[in-house]
């Protein structure tokens, strides 16, 4: 059996299900730089301490390397682990997969595989229409750095989506070395969610006290300025002073951070009616506010390089409305199909998508399905054979 060895900053909840899933067909370990997500900590974005309620560690083979960063933490010195090389060389590994180049960690495990001439597998989130944002002299000295010398020595690139395979074009990689491996969130267990407590959405509603006829506008995410949950509310304010719809719609915000002082101020400074922030939820919660809610909307600026969220949502029979730098928009969002996909900022734009759906029940209930169809290709299983393919 093909033996692979994977490096990661720490436990993901999102990335588990494919260790798990790997561990049947291949000979791995896992190594994280910390234990982060494994054990209880604070997240300064959340602004709360916590620990995923969901086993992280069960039904695979994984170690805890020792962090001998003076500051520990999720910055380029926050993680350096030396014992990368000796697991490397001790394991001989037929390839070794990185998530990341954020961390200096990281680059031991580039540096550990050129020294050892152990084929090395790329798969980053970075997608291309944030990437051609950034200023000229930093992508001159990326395709240097990417183009000329590290991509070059990488065995091949796992790809999660349409704008991380242009990506990976833009720096120069030929398309023998992409290999789809598209990004994915646990779809069998959100959909077994899904059918559980599809028939007490009305039940859910009243804890919330959201009567039954009320269209939901849910929002799942850390409230930080990367999120741009401001633009939602905006977007709400918008539709809630059209007295037509004031009594038809309310905004669940599910999540917390630094920005939700801002909507509680921006809340009761315009006095809108049937906002709700009910802060963070754990794995086990989710699902309920999915449920409860019939519109998904993410309208995230630069740094959301995916939006896993919106596989979540589009598991639950969600329409999905995402800004034009969402990283999975071009991927999960088919525009008029299954969501609206506005240009970042323009609240506007994204109040009169959201309008269109409000309106319309039988759009909403159409736009849902197709959404169920299309995340079903965005799952496990296809990014185990590409990782398979690649390593056989």
């Amino acid at each position: 059996m093909k033996k692979l060895g994977i490096f990661i900053s720490h436990p993901i909840q999102y990335q588990v299900p494919l260790y798990q899933k790997l561990s049947k067909k291949i000979d791995l370990i896992v190594y994280y730089y910390s234990q982060f997500g494994a054990e209880k900590y604070f997240d300064p974005q959340f602004k709360k301490e916590f620990k995923w309620d969901i086993n992280l560690l069960e039904g695979y083979n994984y170690k805890f390397l020792k962090n001998y960063s003076f500051k520990p933490g999720f910055h380029f010195f926050g993680f350096i682990n030396f014992g990368i090389f000796k697991e490397i060389f001790k394991n001989k590994f037929d390839a070794v997969l990185i998530n990341s180049w954020s961390y200096l960690s990281d680059w031991l495990v580039i540096l550990a595989c050129l020294i050892l001439k152990t084929k090395l597998l790329l798969r980053v989130e970075s997608p291309y229409n944030q990437e051609i944002l950034k200023s000229k002299w930093k992508l001159f000295i990326k395709k240097i750095i990417f183009g000329k010398i590290l991509f070059p020595r990488v065995y091949a690139f796992l790809y999660i989506g349409e704008e991380n395979r242009k990506f990976y074009k833009f720096y120069g990689v030929p398309d023998k070395k992409l290999f789809f491996a598209p990004y994915a969130v646990d779809n069998e267990r959100f959909q077994k969610e899904y059918e559980k407590l599809k028939d007490k959405k009305e039940k859910l509603r009243k804890e919330l006290g959201i009567a039954k006829d009320t269209v939901v506008i849910l929002f799942v995410g850390k409230l930080i300025h990367k999120k741009r949950p401001l633009d939602l509310l905006r977007a709400y304010k918008i539709l809630f002073d059209n007295k037509e719809l004031e009594e038809k719609i309310a905004l669940i915000y599910v999540g917390d951070g630094e920005l939700r002082d801002e909507i509680e101020k921006f809340i009761q400074t315009n006095n809108l009616k049937n906002v709700f922030l009910v802060g963070f939820k754990n794995q086990t919660e989710i699902s309920k506010y999915y449920v409860m809610s019939d519109i998904f909307v993410l309208p995230s600026y630069v740094g959301e390089t995916w939006g896993l969220v919106v596989n979540e949502a589009m598991n639950f029979r969600l329409p999905v409305i995402v800004s034009d730098l969402v990283g999975c928009g071009s991927d999960l969002v088919k525009h008029g199909e299954n969501g609206y996909i506005f240009k970042t900022g323009d609240t506007e734009e994204l109040a009169r998508y959201l309008e269109e759906l409000i309106i319309n029940e039988e759009k909403r209930k159409s736009f849902g399905e197709k959404s169920s169809e299309i995340v079903k290709g965005y799952n496990y299983d296809k990014t185990v054979e590409s990782i398979l393919k690649v390593v056989k």
